[in-house]
């Protein structure tokens, strides 16, 4: 679960938002849990339906109008050290500015803690692709902080 919702929160920005994703992530899960297959990998299963249901969301989004007094980005939480903070601000800034396939490759594996096979497994993607896509975030990273 905090795995889930960490993935969630990265997805959305929004708590709430991420906290719905996360309950209907699960929620189909147990739906569908005939369909799993015992000895599989279950992590994978499930992120692979979180990920499926955040983008059918997301295109389901792209069709309603979007009104001009909606929040376009939740600002970040407040740590302690002023310096920290900012830091924080930048380094989500700087992933915002990575395209979707690239943040999200980097995501799973640098934050999600998923092998590379299992991240291009959930991407629908080679190993290889998977790789170039968190090698040319990191160094995308690198250049915008360093």
């Amino acid at each position: 679960m905090p795995e889930l919702r960490a993935f969630s929160r990265f997805l959305c920005r929004d708590r709430e938002t991420a906290d719905e994703l996360v309950q209907n992530t699960i929620l189909a899960a147990l739906s569908k849990q005939a369909q799993f297959s015992p000895g599989t990998n279950l992590k994978g299963w499930v992120f692979t339906i979180m990920r499926n249901r955040f983008y059918s969301d997301l295109r389901a989004q792209r069709r309603q109008a979007i009104s001009m007094d909606d929040e376009v980005a939740k600002p970040i939480p407040a740590a302690d050290n002023p310096e920290t903070a900012l830091a924080l601000k930048e380094l989500s800034s700087a992933i915002w500015e990575l395209s979707p396939e690239s943040r999200e490759a980097l995501v799973l594996v640098g934050a999600g803690g998923f092998s590379y096979e299992e991240a291009a497994s959930l991407c629908n993607c080679s190993v290889g692709t998977l790789k170039a896509r968190v090698s040319r975030a990191r160094k995308r990273l690198a250049g915008k902080l360093g």
